[in-house]
């Protein structure tokens, strides 16, 4: 049984996150994502398949070529994931901040 990489999984690899970073703007055949890497084609083509695997990237064949555009439904799952932590730290900032500015005020 084949095991399905979550988003997470994805994202965690910073060329990965360069990819979605690159295809975001644009979509782009393997070939013009690849020339943005010290890496050989075929390792960029396995985080391709990675992200495509995990729903970050859709294929499109047009023509001979395919073009991988950026999904960002799937990158929204992500931050919806994260927003609620987000809230957290930041009320957690900012009582923080309220206790040092009170304790600066003392002084």
């Amino acid at each position: 049984m084949k095991t399905r990489r979550d988003v997470f999984q994805a994202i965690a690899d910073p060329t990965r996150r360069a990819i979605i970073g690159l295809v975001a703007v644009s979509a782009m055949t393997p070939g013009a994502i690849a020339e943005n890497f010290d890496s050989t084609r075929q390792t960029i083509s396995r985080h391709i398949q990675i992200l495509t695997e995990c729903d970050l990237l859709i294929q499109e064949q047009q023509g001979r070529e395919i073009l991988y555009h950026f999904n960002p439904q799937k990158m929204k799952e992500v931050s919806d994931f994260i927003e609620p932590f987000r809230k957290f730290w930041d009320d957690r900032f900012n009582t923080l901040e309220a206790v040092m500015k009170k304790h600066q005020s003392k002084k």
